[in-house]
């Protein structure tokens, strides 16, 4: 068995405003509505209404949604005339929803 170095462990844990940030990250993704709109998003920009329609979620939900998501900083919108266009806001959200995807397609094993 390998000696416990703890030392070692306390510097990989981020401090409790990190942690705090990461908590808030992982509740605004965890909702299925959010989820929906981050997955529709890693495909291509889209309006609200367009959201609205692949979601099959009312466009004041939306809205309500986009907000939040916008403000956590994983959604950005651009204005194209009177339409605000939405998209991820940067890679790493599409790899993070991904790798999550990806991760619960593993077969599991039962010990």
């Amino acid at each position: 068995m390998v000696p416990i170095q703890l030392e070692n462990i306390l510097k990989v844990i981020p401090q409790d405003e990190t942690l705090s940030l990461l908590s808030d990250f992982f509740k605004t993704i965890g909702d299925p509505t959010r989820l929906k709109i981050l997955f529709s998003l890693s495909h291509q920009e889209l309006n609200v209404q367009n959201i609205a329609g692949v979601t099959l979620i009312s466009i004041s939900a939306i809205s309500h949604q986009l907000s939040t998501l916008k403000r956590m900083g994983l959604v950005a919108a651009r204005r194209e005339g009177k339409n605000m266009i939405y998209r991820l806001d940067d890679s790493h959200i599409h790899g993070i929803i991904q790798l999550a995807k990806d991760h619960l397609a593993e077969p599991r094993s039962l010990t």
